[in-house]
């Protein structure tokens, strides 16, 4: 069903729980998960400005991303870390479109029912009304 399956984290805290649901997602089918961090750039800067910065991000970037894999690990699935770098909810999106992903498996944060507006901005909120692809938020 699901063969290509993403899974954007920022290493806080639900977004383990967001990768073992795809790995148990993906091992009814032997797919793959693209395990996906984005390093936002400095705004009205460029990247050869804060090159070494970046890449120090990227370096701890994978070492999250490997101890997060590590943790769920399976048999029957591989997980492939990437990094990008941007706007956080347009490389998802840029992303889920050049990888031909099928599905998005990603946290969400929980709903405020005294303030519902305040979720409108958040990047789960926009991949998932952007996403031309199935989403699945994960609480």
């Amino acid at each position: 069903m699901f063969k290509n399956i993403l899974v954007p984290t920022d290493f806080s805290e639900g977004d383990t729980h967001a990768l073992d649901i795809a790995v148990k997602l993906c091992s009814l089918d032997g797919g793959k998960i693209r395990l996906l961090h984005v390093i936002e750039i400095i705004a009205n800067t460029s990247f050869e400005e804060f090159e070494e910065f970046y890449t120090t991000l990227e370096k701890r970037s994978y070492d999250h991303m490997s101890a997060m894999i590590a943790q769920v690990q399976s048999d029957d699935v591989e997980i492939e870390p990437e990094v990008a770098y941007g706007n956080r909810a347009h490389e998802i999106l840029r992303y889920t479109k050049e990888n031909h992903i099928d599905l998005i498996v990603m946290k969400s944060h929980r709903i405020d029912v005294e303030d519902r507006a305040q979720g409108w901005g958040t990047i789960s909120y926009k991949v998932g009304i952007l996403a031309q692809c199935p989403v699945m938020l994960v609480k």
